[in-house]
């Protein structure tokens, strides 16, 4: 039976989900955690549906009179058990900004009719007018007494947002998620969740985990800074996982920072911060700032062992600009290799990269627009084992399409035996037969690196006997040494010679556009280890005008 067959499928997914964390993770819930699950699975249906209807829904007030779930039937029935328990707090004490959302304009106007609210006015203009002299917490019957409705308060959603944490292991999804699985409109690999291999190793884990969801909801409100910082000084931990997120968010406070002006502080923030990004971030801030012999030591101590490739090329460009506010003598930088340039002037087309597709394409020598998608492909159908191995707080729950460390540093040397073993069959033909059998075998399950819509059978085996074991391995290695900065950036176009067994990766630039970053980096990269690329720029022809008559 599936989602569309079982008016009960929420709960039933609720209910899977409960089991699950019991199974796995029974010694970090605390006594009223136990106590929910225990109690809930001894409610009438009614009543735990209506339960997880609340819990899916946003907001902590209900009115009782807007609840009507055809398979559930009367609310107050289905609500009594959670009354007594204590999970539904009936006629719950209410501020003006509650009642604001719970009631529509009509009745707003009602209940407060003494204050004559004008009816052309907006929602938000009645608020400002009635927040001075209504600044009270109330129940709805002290607020409009002789109301017929009724507002419940979900006493247990902070209790349930802790359940959420714990399976998702975010505050992002919510458990729709089991309905997309169920419809079939999702599908995910089916990883070993050993017991060695959870992220929440005891309570305190999940404790740091909420503190730092809470601060990311902050920062994204616009809480304090000075308050931010003082709850992350508080949320340290030892487990990779947690201290990643929390370097992450100290990040993201340092950019706000920046970007309000307030650049000592950035400066500062990003001192503190071990984010990928960081150390670049508070150059350039020491560089706003007029700190130039401060920015020229860290400059030059981090040319010496840089991050990443983006790190690098940021300080090629930072260190010349840092020499001249010294009065330093600028080393001439030494010229980068010319790309091979193809120059094209095509009819106007809505897509530049598929005008110079169908210009260059032959029975030949083909080419296809495939971007970032085709190698990132390769790689992830080659390394499908090392990208689901069950790393320790990689994997929380079966609704995963990729490890929650992906886009960590530390991200290829945690598997690196798993990505030896993957990456060893370029040495044989093996891995031809390995990607070609896991794209058949694992088609339309969820992973990181393989959109499924843009790459088929026929083009894989086009790609593998044209481009080189050795191009692959060194591209994958590279794509390993930062996973979110080099899944992007790659050749828009690849023209294939079957005849020879070659290729050429060609990046394509419109009227006014320029080469990215990320798009020269990998353009450098090929340059330096001799795989075949060119950059073609193109123009519109113009239209010729008709004559006109004399």
């Amino acid at each position: 039976m599936n989602a569309l067959d079982n008016p009960f499928y929420y709960l039933s997914n609720f209910e899977q989900a409960l089991a699950w964390l019991r199974l796995r993770y029974d010694d970090v819930l605390d006594a009223a955690e136990r106590e929910f699950i225990e109690g809930f699975a001894h409610l009438p249906q009614g009543a735990r549906a209506l339960l997880v209807r609340l819990v899916m829904r946003k907001g902590a007030h209900f009115r009782r009179g807007k609840l009507a779930y055809e398979e559930i039937g009367d609310a107050s029935q289905a609500a009594a058990p959670l009354l007594s328990r204590g999970w539904l707090v009936a006629d719950a004490a209410l501020s003006l900004a509650d009642l604001f959302t719970l009631f529509g304009k009509a009745e707003l106007r009602q209940g407060f009719a003494e204050h004559a609210l004008p009816a052309t006015a907006r929602k938000g203009e009645w608020f400002e007018a009635l927040a001075p002299l209504h600044g009270r917490i109330a129940p709805l019957s002290e607020w409009w007494p002789g109301h017929e409705d009724a507002v419940w308060q979900l006493a247990v959603r902070p209790l349930c947002e802790r359940l959420r944490l714990l399976f998702f292991g975010n505050l992002r999804q919510d458990w729709s998620q089991f309905v997309v699985v169920e419809l079939g409109i999702q599908r995910f690999e089916s990883v070993d969740f050993a017991p060695h291999s959870r992220a929440f190793r005891h309570r305190q884990d999940l404790d740091v985990a909420l503190g730092l969801a809470e601060c990311a909801q902050a920062l994204e409100e616009g809480a304090d800074t000075a308050v931010l910082l003082q709850a992350l000084t508080a949320l340290v931990s030892d487990n990779p996982w947690l201290a990643s997120r929390r370097q992450k968010t100290l990040f993201r406070l340092a950019q706000r920072c920046e970007r309000s002006g307030d650049w000592p502080q950035a400066a500062n923030l990003y001192a503190d911060c071990r984010w990928p990004g960081a150390r670049l971030r508070r150059l350039r801030m020491l560089e706003r700032s007029e700190r130039f012999g401060e920015a020229m030591a860290l400059a030059e101590q981090a040319s010496q062992a840089p991050e990443n490739a983006a790190e690098a090329q940021g300080l090629e460009r930072l260190l010349p600009r840092l020499r001249r506010a010294l009065g330093d003598k600028v080393r001439v930088r030494r010229a980068s290799q010319a790309v091979v340039r193809l120059d094209l002037c095509l009819p106007p087309q809505r897509s530049v990269e598929r005008a110079v597709c169908e210009a260059l394409n032959a029975e030949q020598a083909p080419v296809m627009y495939v971007e970032n998608t085709l190698f990132n492909a390769l790689f992830g159908l080659l390394c499908w084992p090392a990208l689901f191995a069950p790393v320790p707080g990689a994997f929380f729950h079966p609704f995963q399409a990729a490890p929650l460390d992906l886009h960590q540093a530390d991200f290829a040397q945690r598997r690196e035996a798993e990505l030896a073993a993957c990456l060893a069959q370029l040495h044989s033909d093996a891995y031809r037969a390995t990607i070609l059998d896991r794209f058949a075998s694992k088609f339309g399950l969820a992973n990181p690196f393989v959109h499924w819509g843009a790459v088929d059978e026929p083009l894989l085996r086009l790609a593998l006997a044209c481009i080189p074991a050795e191009h692959l391995r060194l591209c994958f290695e590279r794509l390993l040494q930062d996973v979110k900065a080099n899944r992007a950036g790659m050749p828009d176009l690849i023209q294939f010679f079957p005849a020879t067994a070659g290729y050429q990766m060609i990046e394509v630039k419109g009227p006014g556009d320029r080469l990215q970053d990320n798009q020269l980096r990998w353009i450098a990269f090929c340059q330096a280890h001799g795989l075949p690329v060119s950059v073609c720029h193109v123009r519109w022809q113009v239209p010729a005008t008709s004559a006109q008559p004399a």
